[in-house]
């Protein structure tokens, strides 16, 4: 069985500092791209895999929720990071001189008040740690990186300004996916659910009508573009709780009844927020 933990990005990507807190026995193995990271869990290329769902300032990472729903991988873990953002560039550039900063979207979208305030021009790259490599490589005139402070010890560049995000809550949430689902713990569970409604008035509300029946609580809904189908929607869901438990038992069961189908993404361990 393979030892490593893929994700999406290069050396100093945040993602590959999740990989490393959830599997720190494992070696990270990055990749380009998240279909990637999916393909090699599902080829037994890697163990397991780590990838970001959502953002608590720039919100949900779509592309890995379509791939959940297309994929057979379960998700068997979650954790969150506090993401520190870091304004990079090659020795000697000061920060009055920098014009255009490259980073991920997201990153650019976090630190969207930083970036405004001094002028600068956005480009989007795929990655964070991409945006620290590909500067160190091509260093030009007034550009800089936004990455952690771990991509700017690997690519040897210069930490002009550090902390840019524009909020202190700014924590990326991760999801690690597994071919198989993992024995249960004694701790407590969250589940990640994925449906479709029937095109009629009510038919979400009827949908969701036996969770609050059951008495079980909803932290997350969130609808989605079906990938087949114009104008058509699916929802993803996550509550607290394992499928295998009494309430959300009977809650799937009346959701199963109404919904045009039903997908268990996976239930597993409830991650706590760490850091600050």
């Amino acid at each position: 069985m393979s030892e490593k933990v893929a994700y999406q990005g290069t050396a100093g990507a945040f993602s590959e500092e999740a990989a490393i807190s959830v599997a720190p026995g494992r070696e990270p193995m990055g990749l380009p791209t998240f279909h990637q990271v999916f393909e090699a869990v599902t080829g037994g290329e890697a163990a397991c895999g780590v990838v970001p769902v959502e953002n608590a300032v720039a919100g949900s990472i779509n592309q890995t929720y379509d791939l959940l729903l297309e994929s057979d991988l379960h998700v068997v873990g979650e954790a969150y990071l506090r993401v520190r953002h870091n304004l990079l560039a090659p020795a000697g550039t000061r920060l009055e001189e920098v014009r255009r900063v490259i980073s991920h979207p997201q990153a650019l979208s976090q630190c969207d008040g930083f970036i405004a305030r001094h002028n600068l021009e956005a480009v989007p790259v795929y990655d964070t740690a991409g945006a620290a490599k590909q500067l160190a490589k091509n260093p030009e005139p007034g550009l800089a990186a936004i990455a952690s402070r771990r991509a700017a010890e690997v690519y040897g560049l210069e930490v002009l300004a550090e902390g840019i995000e524009d909020f202190d809550f700014n924590y990326t949430r991760f999801f690690v996916i597994a071919r198989d689902e993992r024995p249960r713990g004694n701790e407590p569970y969250k589940t990640s659910i994925v449906f479709g409604v029937r095109h009629k008035p009510g038919g979400l509300l009827s949908a969701l009508e036996g969770f609050a029946r059951a008495n079980v609580n909803l932290t997350k809904l969130e609808s989605r573009p079906r990938r087949d189908r114009a104008w058509s929607y699916v929802f993803y869901l996550d509550f607290e709780g394992h499928v295998e438990d009494p309430q959300p038992a009977e809650a799937l069961v009346t959701l199963l009844r109404r919904a045009a189908f039903v997908k268990v993404l996976g239930s597993y361990p409830a991650a706590l927020l760490n850091g600050g």
